[in-house]
């Protein structure tokens, strides 16, 4: 390795460099010297274990999690020491939590060694010794020259040699990479492009010298220095223009050969993959909080008990009573060795206030509400043949949580299907196959219309508007071409040709002319130059007369061009000059010139331009459509309507994008448009945009408040200055960069367009929003291998099944067949999903307050010799059987609301304040986490000292016996088994068949147990203390009075809280819910108005615009 100065275009890089010595073969002996290769082989690793570290590794994850942590613990505590509970309880279902956690992660990581070894074993063709030899793709080495042929992916990042055309130039799609499905022209430098077989290029000899790896799919700087016999090296520049990108796919080009440049984890295309971390979301992240106060609450109580056991003990007569003395080796044992052993058996006894059965019901109510997606039929796409896919269900909650949704542009919101809609010539309007200037147009008649248009200089005009059309672009025109495995060019059985270029929009373009009559054939020699968003062609007509045609977006155009713009349509001018041969010559000359300049190439074609540029005359423009994908533009409407803010970062145009961004209704007519690009940063310092900008919309946002109306922003970044924007300055001292300003101007735009992105810039922004002080929940969105680092990176990824592959797919978190599904995925699932494991999480540390605190108050009245209040089967199965199956239902089935308001017109009753009441996890914020908990704390309170003040020194059974301790403990628990399950009733809002079955179910299977568990004398039990106890207390009479009396008092709160807080201050649901009511009324008492009613109208679902009520309705 050395460092190096590299002067390429004017620019100087100095860099970490390497240097490449094609075919492996060393430079003459007088040219410079021989550095060994030592770069990383070609193999591609995505997979997280191996087999000797799986289970390892896999443990050390999954032990790092609080709960599994602290439930390990318990259960080596219960194996070391004597404690009231059996090992069992903790161990067994700690160990079905991680088996089925390890098999599932095994399970997804086997299927990346899978895709590795399927990418790791193509075949790759390679030149050695003349030859062409088959081999391996991971036994690849930089230096290797490679022949790729047509629609083969190229196997490393390359550097163009020679192709089969004569020009030396190839076409590239890079679909996987960048998102564009278009076809790009690469180039091979002048000195190496004649050696066109294998013997000539074996016989090359060269090196070269270029960067170190890094992921910029846009930037590459580098030179060849190419030897030749008693010759001084022929260095030549390589820029982004000679580099094959791994991934990417040779088209329309026979075969090429290509040096390795960057082999596998050093191919661009790895370097922007993202690694593949563990996600948690905002509930699991709560879950721990939560477990951590109760983890304090549970450590306060063994110290409480324990200090007081022993203050109880200090006499003597209570620390060793006659009925239990101590054995000598008891007596023999430290004070602080016992202490801390009563200490452990205290927290073995109150550990159930954190139950493992909690993790796994969380569990299983992930795995099978993944389910309810997977079977929607609403997400169902006839065309793929394909519904949703869940690939994690860890997630499910964290869909009803986004706050931001970043999604790709081509092939996500759109169809990545260009098609010519219109074009004006002097106030004509020319719509293929449909309506021009009023008169019906058909295929056989589009020549017809050219030739009836107005003669003289207006048939001229057009005449020269659609030849300018079908020759100013870069289209190539070819016969045959299977993709997909499905051959384009083929009509009628016949083969007709078909175009393609590295623009879509230049197809659409030249299939419109072709519909209009200009059938484009082929450009035998082209002279066309490009140069930021003007294409110019100068053609010579059949009277020698030179004319220059330029074609480009220009800022003030006809009103026809300002209305398509409007509506989001792609607008082309088309402008011409004629030029003298004098005028022609001097224009060739210096462009010319300008081409082969290696320094300041930009600056000087860039000048070249304007001498030519101006004078132009107006032809006409052109209206192209990139079609949205279906109802893509209703989706990205209610989700912001739910309150979500919608970026849309893609590695397209600005331009392309912009238009896209119109027509998905990201931004609209009103949308002040902010720009933050290159162009702008060249005229005007990073700095000084940036602070014009936070200028503009902190004014604007200081106006909100007063009476006038707030005006709408949309930012417009690119990634050169999304990068400089990331990069500290040195200049700002402690701060360090531009990311607070960037982020305030961002938060204060309704919409944001990052455009020319990297795959890793995607993944860099939404770091950037997940890092900010607000901490949103971010989603990314997108169907190509591109999408894949910013669909890793956020907290919840989808990839779509669209036409790019299904690597997006393949790594998301969910995937989906079209874009437009997502609006219910976020607005029914992931609201539902939320709201279900929001209950779920807050009732069961709510349920075990109830079970463990009469336990510790208990503890007060047995001399705090860790006597169990509750029998050793009612502690096993209070968390397990009792409780279990009814929270569960609850959270697979709960709806609060009905689908059909969550689904509806987003106009109708503002939906963001419906969405407000779970934003920013507000339903497991520490105030309603306090609320349960006291709640749990005040009925412990009630159980307890209610059967303890009400049953004291009193006979309750006929005969005259008392209650003795366990059917005590067996009344408290009676009364908690059926407060905790009435309260999961009273929570209930949709009621079926299945909740009746299993909550009165549970309740039943709970007497039914006891009966039958106090009821008979089980020979597999050593001693059975509750024999006969569940039956004798169901025989007292003032049993029954006392268990529905508590029962009762400990849900008057709730009941009380729930009335106060929906009369006095509802939620947007609870409003909801009363207004459906209210109109269901209205339109009851309008007949005379609306008709007759159906008997069954209120059962039906009510959808309609309250301004189409008459004034006593509203």
């Amino acid at each position: 390795l050395s460092c190096s100065l590299f002067l390429c275009a004017g620019e100087e890089y100095w860099v970490d460099s390497r240097t490449v010595y094609i075919g492996h073969k060393e430079p003459p002996p007088a040219a410079e010297a021989y550095i060994p290769q030592r770069y990383p082989d070609n193999r591609i690793v995505s997979s997280k274990y191996t087999l000797w570290n799986f289970i390892p590794k896999n443990l050390f994850e999954q032990f790092r999690r609080i709960a599994n942590f602290y439930f390990l613990l318990i259960f080596l505590v219960q194996l070391i020491i004597d404690t009231p509970t059996s090992p069992v309880t903790s161990g067994l279902p700690l160990f079905f939590v991680i088996t089925v956690t390890a098999i599932k992660q095994g399970y997804e990581d086997w299927l990346r060694h899978k895709a590795d070894c399927s990418i790791n074993e193509c075949p790759v063709d390679m030149v050695q010794q003349g030859t062409v030899v088959r081999t391996q793709s991971s036994k690849l080495r930089v230096g290797d020259v490679v022949m790729v042929r047509e629609d083969e992916t190229f196997p490393c990042d390359l550097i163009l040699l020679s192709s089969s055309r004569g020009d030396g130039t190839c076409y590239v799609t890079t679909t996987s990479l960048d998102g564009e499905s278009s076809h790009k022209t690469y180039y091979a430098v002048p000195d190496t492009m004649a050696f066109k077989t294998e013997q000539e290029v074996d016989s090359l000899h060269a090196t070269i010298e270029c960067e170190q790896p890094q992921p910029d799919l846009y930037k590459f700087v580098g030179r060849i220095n190419i030897y030749k016999e008693r010759e001084d090296p022929i260095a030549r520049p390589l820029g982004a223009e000679n580099l094959l990108l791994r991934g990417a796919t040779l088209k329309n080009t026979g075969h090429i050969y290509a040096v390795a440049i960057y082999t596998g984890m050093d191919t661009k295309m790895a370097l922007n993959y993202q690694s593949k971390s563990q996600k948690r979301s905002a509930v699991e992240k709560s879950m721990n909080a939560f477990l951590i106060v109760y983890l304090c609450i549970l450590i306060s109580k063994a110290v409480i008990n324990t200090v007081l056991k022993y203050a109880w003990q200090w006499s003597a007569d209570r620390d060793e009573p006659w009925y239990n003395h101590r054995t000598e080796i008891d007596r023999e044992r430290h004070v602080v060795i016992r202490a801390f052993t009563d200490f452990l058996a205290f927290m073995v006894l109150f550990n159930y206030i954190i139950p493992v059965s909690m993790y796994v019901t969380v569990e299983m109510q992930k795995f099978l509400g993944s389910y309810f997606i997977a079977w929607d039929k609403d997400m169902y796409d006839e065309e793929l043949g394909v519904g949703a896919q869940v690939n994690t269900s860890d997630l499910n909650e964290e869909l009803g949580q986004v706050e931001y949704v970043f999604t790709d542009k081509t092939g996500t919101l759109t169809e990545n299907n260009m098609e010519f809609i219109e074009c004006c010539v002097d106030g004509h309007v020319y719509i293929p196959h449909a309506i021009c200037n009023g008169q019906i147009l058909s295929a056989a008649s589009s020549i017809d219309m050219i030739d009836s248009s107005p003669g003289g200089y207006r048939r001229e005009h057009e005449d020269l508007f659609f030849r300018a059309l079908c020759l100013c672009h870069t289209v190539q025109a070819k016969e045959e071409e299977t993709v997909d495995s499905i051959k384009r060019g083929i009509h009628l059985g016949k083969p007709t040709s078909f175009y393609i270029s590295s623009s879509p929009d230049e197809v659409a373009l030249v299939e419109g002319m072709k519909r209009l009559g200009y059938t484009y054939l082929r450009l035998k020699d082209s002279n066309t130059h490009s140069y930021k968003q003007h294409l110019i062609h100068i053609i010579m007509d059949r009277n020698s007369e030179i004319q220059m045609v330029v074609s480009g977006k220009v800022e003030q155009v006809r009103a026809r061009v300002e209305q398509n713009a409007v509506e989001g349509l792609r607008t082309l001018c088309v402008a011409y000059r004629s030029l003298s041969p004098a005028e022609y010559e001097e224009a060739c000359h210096q462009l010319s010139d300008a081409k082969l300049a290696l320094k300041d190439r930009e600056q000087r074609l860039a000048q070249a331009y304007d001498l030519i540029e101006r004078d132009f005359t107006l032809l006409g423009a052109t209206a192209v459509e990139d079609r949205l994908q279906e109802k893509a533009a209703d989706t990205i409407e209610s989700l912001q309507k739910a309150g979500m803010k919608v970026w849309v970062l893609t590695g397209d145009k600005m331009e392309t994008a912009a238009a896209t961004c119109y027509a998905s209704k990201l931004f609209r007519r009103s949308t002040q448009i902010l720009e933050l690009t290159k162009k702008r940063t060249e005229e005007q310092s990073l700095h000084d945009v940036l602070f014009d900008l936070s200028r503009t919309v902190l004014r604007q946002r200081s106006l909100s408040g007063l009476s006038v109306e707030c005006q709408d922003y949309g930012l417009i970044i690119d990634g050169a200055t999304l990068s400089a924007v990331l990069k500290p300055s040195p200049e700002s001292s402690g701060s360090g960069n531009y990311r607070e300003i960037f982020l305030e101007i961002c938060r204060n735009c309704s919409a944001v367009l990052c455009c020319r992105m990297a795959p890793l810039q995607k993944a860099q922004i939404v770091k950037l929003i997940k890092a900010s002080k607000e901490h949103p929940i971010t989603l990314a969105i997108g169907d190509g291998a591109n999408d894949v680092s910013m669909i890793l990176e956020a907290h919840v990824g989808i990839g779509i099944m669209g036409k790019e592959g299904r690597q997006a797919a393949r790594n998301s978190d969910y995937a989906i067949p079209k874009f437009k599904h997502l609006k219910k995925m976020l607005l029914v699932h992931g609201h539902f999903y939320y709201i279900r494991i929001a209950e779920l999480v807050q009732y069961f540390f709510y349920k075990n307050v109830c079970f463990i605190f009469p336990q510790f108050l208990y503890q007060f009245f047995c001399g705090f010799s860790q006597q169990p209040l509750y029998d050793t089967a009612y502690l096993t199965l209070y968390n397990i059987s009792f409780t279990s199956l009814p929270i569960l239902l609850y959270s697979l089935i709960e709806k609060h609301i009905s689908i059909e308001m969550l689904k509806r017109d987003p106009t109708l009753f503002e939906p963001i304040i419906l969405f407000l009441d779970v934003a920013k996890n507000a339903l497991l914020r520490w105030p309603v986490f306090l609320y349960w908990t006291c709640l749990g704390l005040f009925n412990a309170c009630i159980f307890f000292f209610g059967a303890y003040f009400l049953f004291d020194n009193t006979t309750f059974t006929s005969n005259g016996q008392m209650f003795g301790n366990w059917t005590f403990g067996t009344l408290v628990f009676t009364v908690l088994v059926f407060t905790v399950t009435l309260k999961l009733a009273l929570d209930t809002h949709h009621w079926t068949w299945i909740n009746h079955f299993v909550i009165w179910g549970s309740l039943l299977f709970y007497v039914i147990f006891s009966l039958l568990w106090g009821g008979i004398i089980w020979p597999f039990l050593n001693y059975q203390r509750m024999y006969y106890v569940f039956m004798q207390m169901l025989s007292s009479g003032p049993a029954w009075l006392g268990i529905i009396l508590l029962i009762a008092i400990s849900l008057l709160p709730d009941v009380v809280k729930k009335v106060l807080c929906r009369t006095l201050w509802p939620t947007a649901t609870e409003r909801h819910s009363v207004y459906n009511v209210d109109i269901r009324k209205s339109l009851t008492h309008m007949t005379p108005y609306l008709g007759l009613i159906s008997e069954d109208f209120s059962s039906m679902p009510v959808a309609i615009e309250v301004e189409h009520l008459p004034t006593e309705v509203g």
